[in-house]
């Protein structure tokens, strides 16, 4: 296991107590805003009773609607499978715990403010100042970094509501942190469980190849790799994929099987892998390559234009030095004493961000052409490398850094009213 610069008590305790300001803060902007503004889609009011509590009421926006349905009633419409179980199932089980300690809430609420208060306690903070600490090898980087999480772009879905951001989040930092202690069984069972909230944790396996397979040759290490290595390389893949393919075949079992008794499904035919949520996607919300570049979109472009700028100039500062990264970076890989440490003239070029970028990459590829450009503002808050580079910017960049953070104080307070009233961005 590569050893990582010690983390810092300070930095610890003084992270957590400002994330626990942070959600407090941003807990009170909501309900404050919800009950002194009015709602612009008043649908919350058809599921509440109005003796409720503003809090309770202000948990139930965009998704939440749908992860509430699933838990009470499973997936009774086709469009509900674009919506993996996660969610649900920690609704259902917090609200059934509620209920056991005798705290006696309708259906709705028990759901939401159980789901609500296990999202809260899966704070990610310690988590990404462990990552931040072994990539970029300064424990002042990363308690910076870590502070800048706090100024999320979506925070009611990150850090108020029973969303599947938080969960996924939580997970999906856990499992990094495991491939770079090299603990493959852990990482995959944390990106499995990651999985069972986002459909894009698919794109995590990513890790566990990387740092198993790719890294070892690119280090110039003089051993092959083993057929035993690959083997357990394909397994840890599969059992990280496999929340997706149940999800998907559950699917083709209930709409596809010749025994259902009913006709089969359109999605069945026409694919050689037919995925119910790729149908879903494609017919209920119009997902697909640039269908989403209409002139009636370019407000949701323009609204998401700084958080995928901010990691796209990233990629392409970290890739403009690739060469030197892949030439000098790795191959000091194999000395003791100078393993893993960032090429000297940045802090932000250390070999180990490689795979970040390349995940960074791809998720936003997909965001720009072919999905709800939108929701880039609560998937890429869930990348390190997000926090990385805006971090980079204050360092390196400070005229920009200063611009990113007065960008993300101001869209974290104005996304925080929007949620309340109901209004988009979700």
């Amino acid at each position: 296991m590569k050893v990582a610069p010690v983390a810092s008590d300070h930095h610890g305790q003084s992270l957590l107590a400002q994330s626990l300001l942070s959600r407090l803060l941003i807990c009170l902007l909501i309900v404050s805003s919800a009950a002194l503004l009015t709602l612009f889609d008043t649908s919350p009011k058809l599921f509440l009773d109005d003796n409720v509590s503003v809090w309770t009421s202000s948990l139930l926006r965009w998704d939440v609607f749908h992860f509430a349905h699933i838990a009470r009633e499973g997936l009774v419409y086709e469009h509900e499978w674009a919506f993996f179980p996660g969610v649900p199932l920690v609704m259902r089980w917090s609200g059934s715990v509620l209920s056991l300690l005798g705290l006696s809430l309708p259906g709705w609420p028990a759901l939401l403010i159980g789901g609500a208060i296990v999202a809260a306690l899966l704070d990610s903070t310690r988590i990404l100042y462990q990552l931040s600490l072994y990539h970029l090898r300064s424990s002042s980087a990363a308690f910076l970094a870590t502070l800048l999480s706090f100024f999320p772009s979506s925070p009611s879905a990150l850090r108020f509501a029973p969303y599947s951001e938080p969960f996924f989040t939580y997970f999906s930092y856990r499992g990094m942190l495991a491939c770079v202690r090299s603990q493959w069984l852990f990482a995959s069972l944390y990106f499995a469980i990651a999985g069972v909230f986002r459909s894009n944790a698919v794109l995590l396996c990513g890790f566990i190849i990387w740092n198993m397979l790719v890294a070892p040759l690119l280090s110039g290490r003089k051993d092959p790799l083993s057929v035993n290595t690959t083997l357990r390389c394909v397994a840890y893949v599969v059992v990280s994929l496999s929340p997706f393919i149940y999800h998907n075949y559950r699917a083709y079992l209930l709409f596809c099987s010749s025994t259902r008794g009913h006709p089969r499904s359109q999605w069945c035919e026409g694919s050689t892998l037919p995925s119910i949520y790729t149908h879903v996607q494609r017919e209920y919300w119009n997902v697909g390559f640039l269908r989403y570049w209409t002139i009636s979109n370019i407000p949701n472009f323009l609204i998401s234009l700084p958080i995928l700028l901010n990691v796209w100039i990233f990629c392409i500062f970290y890739l403009s030095h690739l060469p030197r990264i892949l030439r000098d970076g790795f191959a000091r890989q194999e000395s003791k004493s100078s393993a893993h440490l960032p090429l000297r003239d940045s802090l932000f070029l250390n070999p180990s961000i490689l795979p970040h970028v390349l995940h960074g990459i791809s998720l936003t590829l997909i965001l720009t052409f072919s999905a709800h450009v939108q929701i880039a503002l609560r998937i890429l808050p869930s990348l390190p490398m997000t926090y990385w580079a805006a971090a980079r910017l204050l360092i390196e960049r400070p005229r920009w850094g200063k611009a990113w953070v007065a960008w993300s104080v101001v869209w974290c307070g104005l996304s925080c009213v929007l949620w309340a009233v109901f209004l988009p961005p979700a």
